[in-house]
Formats: structure tokens, sequence, C-alpha cells
């Protein structure tokens, strides 16, 4: 399939983080871009303020006209249900339809692609990759799964057609197995989205179908504990906080900053400082910094390179820092994710109390991983639970968040409402307050603000 073909291209569920990077791509192609989300959103407000008109209604007679089969390419996200009435109007008359990953796969299938992939941390490594590449003044284009800090966007674009593309390799529904990378990374193979997989083999056995995709005699940088069949003539090497080809020493904090030494298997990099706290960053690190090794970049330019990365918006993100009051937002959405985020806090800030305010994400993931989100969120001091966000998700019976709330450990722990959360913390002595989750809690992040600079 040829994407030259089309003129016009729909998007079904263009709010999306990764469907917003895709229709910003389209658009600078020169393709005319359209879409349908469920509900306005910071991402849909920016995309119409960038010319792209988005609908909030399913009804198919608010498809504009021109949008024709002959000339319009249809991508939608899986979270759009199958009975969506745009889906089955574009189905029911032919259109030729793509899933957003077989999209990246037809746009990456020319150039040489890196390929980030992981139940954890993609979104962080991917964006450390677009800005060791973009800071080293390489050619790159690069489709990243949240909003960089750096460069306040989701894609970065160059008009070199040769550039380097880096792509984050999303393994949920399998979408990763559309991309054939020259160069992956693989963070993490933890068990998720049981929903599609069922159980924690399929999800490995999903990576090792993955590895198979990376094209001969490329290149696999990977966590040095993950264990994966590895069978096709590829290059392999590992990361990690113990001795392997690329390993982090000498770690230590220093004025609220991680800092450590890395030994290559070429070089010692020493005095590395990162913004951007935790030990899961660090693997981050040199995860990135390994693959723009690779590629020729020098040492002094990968070093101040990640010194230089401000982060991605919703990863330990910083709403306030005052002596007094320190606000945090975090994406995190998985038992593992948690333990590292409250694990940095906790390292950078070990006397403090902290409250933590999650939102569980799915149905399915609350049920799967209670035990495991109950044991970490333990590690704050004061535990508020908001209800479930379903988001593609119809709800299961005797399924919420008591469900964490019970199993908690946590000094204090309480459930309550969206609604009600404001005037709870108002009344509540806080230290540091930290909102978790992958849903809508983003939406309290700024009135939470507000509330607490009155405190």
């Amino acid at each position: 399939m040829n994407l030259k073909n089309f003129e016009k291209v729909y998007f079904l569920g263009i709010g999306g983080i990764g469907m917003s990077a895709l229709a910003r791509w389209f658009q600078a192609q020169g393709y005319e871009v359209t879409g349908y989300d469920k509900t306005p959103s910071q991402l849909t407000n920016q995309l119409q303020e960038e010319g792209i008109p988005i609908v909030f209604d399913e009804n198919p007679i608010l498809i504009p006209p021109n949008f024709s089969r002959d000339n319009t390419l249809v991508v939608f996200t899986p979270a759009i249900p199958m009975e969506h009435l745009g889906l089955q109007y574009f189905k029911k008359n032919d259109f030729k339809i793509l899933k957003r990953a077989e999209a990246l796969g037809l746009i990456t299938q020319d150039n040489f692609t890196i390929a980030i992939a992981g139940t954890h941390g993609k979104t962080t490594t991917s964006s450390m990759v677009a800005h060791l590449l973009h800071y080293a003044q390489k050619s790159v284009t690069a489709f990243v799964g949240g909003i960089t800090q750096n460069y306040a966007t989701n894609l970065l674009l160059s008009k070199d057609k040769d550039a380097l593309i880096v792509v984050e390799a999303d393994e949920y529904d399998r979408s990763f197995l559309t991309l054939h990378p020259d160069i992956a990374i693989i963070t993490s193979t933890d068990a998720d989205h049981l929903d599609i997989y069922h159980n924690p083999n399929a999800v490995k056995e999903s990576f090792e179908m993955f590895v198979r995709k990376i094209k001969e005699k490329g290149k696999l940088f990977i966590k040095s504990v993950l264990n994966l069949k590895i069978e096709n003539q590829i290059d392999v090497h590992n990361f990690g906080l113990q001795q392997c080809d690329y390993y982090a020493q000498n770690i230590r904090i220093q004025e609220g900053n991680f800092v450590f030494d890395v030994q290559t298997p070429i070089q010692t990099i020493n005095n590395i400082v990162l913004g951007v706290p935790g030990y899961h960053n660090i693997l981050n690190a040199l995860a990135a910094l390994s693959v723009a090794e690779s590629i020729g970049i020098e040492a002094h330019l990968i070093k101040s390179g990640l010194e230089s990365f401000k982060g991605v918006k919703r990863r330990f993100e910083y709403i306030q820092k005052t002596p007094h009051i320190i606000q945090i937002d975090d994406y995190a959405h998985h038992p593992e994710e948690i333990r590292a985020f409250l694990t940095a806090v906790r390292m950078l800030y070990p006397e403090r109390h902290i409250t933590a305010i999650f939102q569980p994400h799915l149905y399915s993931r609350t049920r799967d991983f209670a035990d495991g989100f109950a044991e970490t969120l333990s590690l704050a001091d004061r535990l508020i639970l908001l209800d479930i966000y379903p988001a593609r998700e119809k709800p299961i019976e005797g399924v919420n968040s008591k469900m964490i709330l019970g199993k908690a450990q946590a000094t204090e722990k309480l459930l309550c409402t969206k609604e009600n959360i404001m005037s709870i913390i108002d009344v509540l002595p806080c230290e540091i307050v930290v909102t978790i989750g992958a849903g809508d809690i983003d939406t309290i992040v700024i009135p939470l603000k507000e509330i607490l600079e009155k405190k």
C-alpha cells in the first residue's frame, strides 16, 4: 500500500497522544486532515488551533462529503469501539482503514528506524533518544507518546526525507509487530494488558516476536535482567545497574539530581547529571545513551544532551516546588511504574510526608494487579483513591477502588471522588502531594495547585 495514493486522512480518536502525532505528520506532508474524538481536550484544542477540524459527535453525517472512498485513508485507534457509528460507516462504504500502528509502519518502512518498546519507560526513553539525536544535530523525525518538555510537542519533524525516525513501539494489541526497526530498545516486559494477552507468558512471547521484526544485522539494546529468546541475526547489547555492556555506577544524589558514571564497551562517561529522578530514569538514560553511542554521537554530546533533557509532561512533572509544598504529577498506571515513581520521591525527600492521589486505569488492570497496586501505593504516607477510570472498558462486577484500599498499608487511606478531592485536600496538612494515573486525573492538577498555593 502506498500512502501517496491518498489526499485526505480521517482520524478516529484523533485526540490520543499517538494519534495526534500522526495527524500532525500527515498535515505536514500536505494531506488534508480531519477527525473525531469523544471529548475536547488540550490536545484537540491544539490540533484545532493548528488548522485540523475535529468533531465530537460520531454521527457519520458530520464526515466531510469531500472525504470519499477514493481519496481518503482512515486511521483509527484501538480505543474506538467496533460499534462506533463513524467506523461502521467507513467499513460499510469500503474505505481503506488502518490501525494507528499500521499507518506508523508504512511511514517508517523506508527510513532508518529506532523503535523503543517496553511495558514501562518507552515514552521517556524515546524522548531521550530523540533529544540526543536532535541535540547532536542529526536529522530526526520522532513520534513520541508524550509531550516533551524540551520541545512542547509529541512530534519532532525533519524536512530531510532520509531523517532517522524514532518511534515508540506499543505492545498493546501487539501493535509493535507492524514495525521493522534497524535499532530497537526493550526497557521492560512486565505483565500488562492482560485483557489482551491473558497471561504473562503471552506478553513475553509478543516481545520475542517484536525482536524477530528487527532487520537482519540490526541492533537490540535490552535491559540486562530480561531473558528473551533471540533467534535472528542481530547485534545484541544489554544495559543495567550491574556490570554489563552499558552500566551505571557511582550513583548518588547531589542538589536534588541523580548523578552517575557510565561504563560502555568503549569508554567511561563520568558525572552525568540527570534532571529526571529515579533509578528507572537512569536505566532509560542508559538505553538512550547506548543507541546514541552506536550511531557515532560523541561522549561530550551524549553527556550534555542527557543533562539538558527536561523530561516528558506527566512523567515526574513538578507542578510546584517551594520550601513548603511540593506537587508532582505522574502518568504511572502499573504497580511497577508506581513503585519506581514513589521510590524516587522518597529518595529525594526522605523526611517529608507524602500524600498520593491515585486514579486506577481500567477495570481489568485493577482486578489483575490489585495486590501490586496496594503494595506499591503503600510507599506513600497518605493514600487517596479516586474511582476507576474506565477508558475503553465497561464496568466489571465487583471491581472497584475498594479492592486496593482494603489491602493498602498506608498510614492514612481513604476513597473520594474527583468532585470532592479539593475540599478534602483543603483541610489536610500537606507537604508533598503527588497525582498518579493515566486517566483524566490530570484535569485536577491545576485546581489542586491553586488549593495548595493558598495553604
